[in-house]
């Protein structure tokens, strides 16, 4: 069985990928479970050049097949923020309630037509033979006006999807990771990994 490391320490983030991923015979490792915590300088100035960053430096620091990914909320209204800076916006430990609630304010008179949004992930894999690979996904939709729902995480519940008319956060969750912008990008790269593994 192949050992690949996700170069994350969200668990929600890891519950999603282990759902999608769980078909292939690999051992998926979050940092956490690889007894790692890299302090990993991500000044790419795209969603791709910091993906690339995680994954390399990890994969250097192992030797191991490593995946990262660099994913964001991008807000038209606000000049494509919080974007890059998604995790860090507003502070790295400022909840996501007070970030979501903060966007809300921000557009609080803004027409449907200018709340226009959204999700964009791009994943690495950094192989130890020197090979890296990118593969993303992007899922459009609007700023809600309220905070709704209590599935996902991050900016779930404030991502309203008009074709489904409710929030990514309001999705079950099955659904949400084969529409999600993660669940793009990582369905792409599992045809990678299944190259890779086989």
């Amino acid at each position: 069985m192949k050992k690949i490391i996700f170069a994350t320490t969200n668990e929600g983030k890891m519950d999603e990928i282990r759902e999608i991923l769980k078909d292939l015979d690999i051992e998926l490792l979050s940092l956490k479970d690889a007894g790692l915590n890299p302090n990993i300088d991500e000044n790419g100035k795209t969603f791709e050049e910091n993906a690339i960053i995680k994954a390399k430096t990890v994969m250097e620091m192992t030797g191991e097949m490593v995946l990262a990914d660099d994913s964001g909320l991008e807000v038209d209204y606000l000049e494509k923020a919080p974007g890059i800076y998604s995790a860090r916006f507003l502070g790295e430990d400022t909840p996501y309630s007070f970030k979501n609630q903060y966007i809300l304010d921000q557009l609080a008179n803004v027409k449907e037509k200018d709340r226009s949004a959204r999700f964009v992930c791009v994943i690495a894999l950094a192989s130890p033979n020197g090979e890296v690979i990118t593969r993303s996904g992007v899922i459009e939709g609007y700023i809600a006006d309220k905070i709704s729902g209590v599935n996902g995480f991050g900016y779930d519940p404030i991502f309203y999807l008009p074709e489904y008319q409710c929030t990514t956060a309001e999705l079950p969750p099955e659904h949400k990771n084969k529409i999600s912008h993660r669940g793009l990008a990582l369905n792409a790269m599992k045809e990678v990994l299944i190259k890779h593994i086989s």
